[in-house]
């Protein structure tokens, strides 16, 4: 590829950033990434981030050092981030929807001198330029934001080399830091390296059996987790992914026509999304035939809803994928029939790349058919967590019979019936005890999910006083329904008498974090500070 300038790949790639170029050699003019009327081939993308990579060294940008991606889904997206990748430093996706205090937070956790941005970022740029933050340069927009900051638009990175850096980059260097929200409510970081990244994506890539004529669709925000396949596994077999901008994820029948006009063969992404579409969606009016695969991770998914998506496209197979953001991917099950609507979605076998234990709170390993929590050891796994060293450490278990493999504590409750499968229960830290009982709150949300007319639910504790506990529920429905108490009257023909929720209240919509979830913690709040207010 001598015209693009970039470094021969003459051996497997062993970096992320490395199967860019090995597929710019092979198939230069393959797109690699579109979004909308854009399209980047694997040539151009090359060029582009051994350009920003350049750019970033001149500005003193060193192995280790993290620069931030703080903009709204574009084709500059993947130039950025593998660009980052290839000057050395790991890439810090900032959420651009979160509140400015939020990412200046992020910004002098992580020490982010640079930021890419663009030109719709403009306000938040300028929110973030009156804070206290390590920010100096922000590329990917020509106006000067801030007399402190240096602004390179992309017109002046084309004008860079299109030579690939030289820089010593080992698989055991930072990649990317992924944000999430802790159990405090204080953002944690998690860190993977190269080899993490890679490990999870060469394997999801052999396991679905991606090939290049493969088109991926990228549903997930940069900040999500769930975005890693997108990226990685589809440059990895050179693939096309197709990026869904972020408005057409929140209209399911322009979601469905761009699966459909972009011939997707592979769409990767929440059950939230999928149930949207299967309600929403115009399905009967699109023409799917291209798609083979709709994988689905992040949260369980309601077996009633999944049935009848598999019933509207027959001839697609769909597969349940399981790992927190902090090992990726670690099992999955291709769903053939389902069973009972209260029983969630097997999560599979463990794959080959990881092992797991089953253990009790004692942490002995528990027998076959008992439910315990889920320890997983992985290539997969994260380095810890970003300057939070207590925390790696409360989160990780070191089994006397084995000191040389470290396992994270996924605080999942699982457990493992015949050929290895295991059955996702609920959270560890979702299991209360009310009158009593323990009681699973993710078995109420099935059971709510269960009934015909409710579209959603969602379960939470409050404090009623003097120590008393109770169960309260939410639920979105299908359609108006003239009389609410049938829908308590199903709910206790599936739960025990004391796993019934005390109240039952109907909503309009949920609230709901940044990746699709509902957002639970919010409406437990709202629920206690009523209680609250009214004792």
């Amino acid at each position: 590829m001598s015209d693009a300038g970039t470094t021969s790949v003459h051996s497997a790639p062993s970096l992320i950033h490395d199967y860019v170029d090995a597929v710019a050699e092979r198939t230069p003019h393959h797109p690699s990434f579109e979004y909308l009327d854009h399209s980047l081939s694997y040539l151009e993308l090359a060029t582009r981030t051994n350009q920003l990579a350049c750019q970033l060294i001149d500005l003193g940008i060193k192995k280790g050092d993290r620069v931030g991606i703080y903009m709204p889904k574009s084709i500059e997206t993947p130039a950025a981030l593998f660009g980052i990748m290839k000057a050395g430093a790991a890439y810090v996706p900032l959420d651009p929807s979160a509140p400015v205090e939020r990412i200046s937070g992020l910004l002098r956790d992580c020490d982010i001198r640079c930021i890419i941005s663009s030109g719709q970022q403009r306000r938040g740029l300028k929110q973030l330029a009156i804070t206290q933050t390590p920010v100096k340069f922000v590329i990917g927009i020509k106006e000067q934001i801030s007399p402190d900051w240096r602004s390179i638009g992309w017109s002046l990175i084309g004008e860079r080399s299109n030579d690939c850096p030289a820089v010593g980059i080992d698989q055991d260097d930072l990649a990317y830091i992924i944000y999430t929200s802790g159990s405090t409510g204080s953002p944690k970081g998690i860190m993977h390296t190269h080899r993490s990244g890679l490990c999870f994506s060469q394997w999801a890539a052999a396991e679905y059996a991606f090939t290049s004529s493969d088109r991926l669709s990228n549903h997930a925000p940069l900040h999500f987790d769930l975005s890693i396949m997108d990226y990685f596994s589809s440059v990895i077999v050179g693939a096309t992914t197709v990026i869904v901008p972020e408005d057409y994820t929140k209209l399911p029948a322009s979601y469905s026509q761009l699966i459909a006009d972009s011939k997707i063969t592979v769409l990767y992404t929440v059950p939230f999304a999928l149930i949207q579409l299967l309600l929403r969606g115009a399905l009967e009016q699109r023409d799917f035939s291209h798609l083979r695969y709709a994988i689905f991770g992040g949260e369980p998914f309601p077996p009633v809803h999944l049935r009848s998506l598999m019933s509207a496209l027959p001839n697609v197979k769909f597969d349940n994928i399981y790992g927190p953001a902090e090992v990726n991917g670690v099992s999955h099950f291709t769903v053939v029939e389902l069973g009972d609507d209260t029983q969630s979605v097997p999560i599979g076998p463990i794959a080959d790349h990881a092992h797991a234990l089953i253990v009790d709170e004692n942490d002995e390993p528990v027998d076959q058919g008992l439910m315990g929590e889920l320890l997983v050891c992985s290539g997969s796994m994260m380095q810890g967590y970003w300057r939070r060293e207590e925390l790696t450490e409360s989160s990780l278990y070191r089994s006397p019979a084995e000191p040389s493999n470290v396992y994270y504590r996924t605080g999942d409750l699982v457990v493992v019936g015949v050929e290895h499968i295991m059955q996702f229960v609920g959270r560890k830290d979702r299991q209360v005890k009310v009158r009593g009982y323990r009681v699973e709150l993710d078995e109420i949300e099935l059971a709510l999910a269960a009934i015909d007319a409710v579209e959603e639910g969602a379960s939470y504790v409050v404090e009623t006083g003097e120590g008393v506990r109770e169960i309260r529920a939410e639920v979105t429905l299908k359609a108006r329904m003239d009389n609410d108490s049938s829908l308590m009257r199903d709910l206790k023909k599936a739960l025990p008498w004391y796993a019934v929720p005390s109240q039952l209240l109907v909503r309009r919509e949920f609230p709901r974090g940044a990746t699709g979830k509902i957002d639970r913690r919010v409406l437990q709040v709202d629920a206690q500070t009523l209680v609250n207010n009214s004792g």
